[in-house]
């Protein structure tokens, strides 16, 4: 039994905990972070390509931090995403360093990198194990304002186009919309390449503007909508993946508390994963089952012609400076690698 004293005693902490409890100042909401971020990708690719990552981080932030999502040519056309991001217009990005013209050396490798790829895995194990990755975080880096944090394959850089492709001399002449170095690389072969704002690429096709696109593998051409405006699906490709990166605001970067940034490399590799899974199934199925598209395949002894165009095209990249040489020389120790490897990593 407690003695009075000590009763007494025990009723005034408790007391004073209260007036304390009921003294404490209001506790403010604060105001969530609040980034604008936009994708190379339209509106209707975007929910693929890029949606799912914003979706899980903003989720997962709980309110701290909102990540508003941006389709092509929104803000600033794609080419110019760069210098937005840098100037702060932006704060992040998802694109390929060919297309938003990143003014460092690696920039040609974004996008389609003529025959550097044959799978959508190629690009991480590049990136994690052959050293591509330290190469473009200090690329960014010596270009300041910008922070590269990561890069992933999607889909090949096949050919949707009206006109029926059977031979590489069927190239000759076709408008066609594609990315910077590939359509560099494609001139070669007759190729007209055509730089258009993305959501104008169908109706482009409607009018006659183009005969066609060399930008993406079948699972675009049929979420898109532009296996409706074209005809035939080349199974050839001169790319086996996409190389995509994922870029921030240097300033708004380093200014995130670690526990965001944590959480947001985290949602980015979780994006890979699942369109990791969309592009593989994808195109395996639309290949097999699609039935707007009629596929066509010029012979391998005849595309060959096209993939040693592609090693001299490699060796003039690689002439253009030190760095370029190295990125070059990744590739062909992995190719080396790959055509040594048998079934499943190459059809021998």
């Amino acid at each position: 039994m407690l003695k009075r004293r000590q009763l007494l005693t025990k009723a005034g902490i408790a007391g004073a905990a209260a007036t304390t409890t009921l003294a404490a100042p209001p506790v403010i909401a604060q105001e969530p972070i609040r980034w604008r971020m936009q994708t190379y990708a339209g509106a209707t690719l975007g929910q693929y390509v890029t949606q799912p990552f914003v979706d899980a981080f903003n989720k997962a932030a709980n309110g701290e931090m909102v990540i508003e999502l941006f389709f092509a040519d929104q803000i600033v056309p794609t080419g110019e995403l760069f210098r937005a991001m840098q100037a702060g217009t932006i704060d992040a990005v998802h694109s390929d360093d060919d297309s938003m013209a990143s003014p460092v050396e690696v920039g040609v490798f974004g996008g389609y990198f003529p025959f550097a790829t044959r799978s959508i895995l190629d690009v991480p194990v590049l990136f994690e194990q052959y050293g591509l990755k330290d190469i473009w975080k200090d690329a960014y880096a010596k270009a300041g304002g910008v922070v590269w944090l990561s890069a992933a394959g999607q889909d090949p850089c096949n050919f949707n186009t009206k006109k029926e492709i059977k031979s590489v001399a069927d190239l000759s002449g076709l408008k066609l919309y594609t990315f910077p170095t590939a359509g560099r690389f494609l001139a070669q072969f007759g190729v007209v390449p055509v730089s258009i704002p993305y959501e104008d690429a169908e109706v482009a096709v409607q009018t006659g503007e183009l005969d066609g696109m060399s930008w993406s593998g079948i699972t675009e051409d049929y979420t898109v909508g532009w296996a409706d405006v074209t005809d035939y699906f080349l199974t050839n490709n001169i790319s086996g993946a996409w190389i995509g990166s994922w870029f921030a605001n240097e300033k708004k970067w380093a200014d995130l508390p670690d526990h965001l940034k944590q959480l947001y490399m985290s949602c980015m590799e979780a994006g890979h994963t699942f369109r990791n899974q969309w592009y593989w199934g994808g195109e395996a199925k639309l290949r097999a089952t699609g039935d707007k598209l009629a596929l066509r395949t010029v012979p391998a002894k005849e595309w060959k012609e096209v993939e040693d165009a592609a090693i001299k095209f490699w060796d003039e990249i690689a002439e253009e400076s030190e760095t370029k040489a190295k990125v070059v020389q990744i590739f062909k120790d992995y190719n080396k690698v790959i055509n040594s490897a048998g079934f499943p990593y190459n059809n021998d």
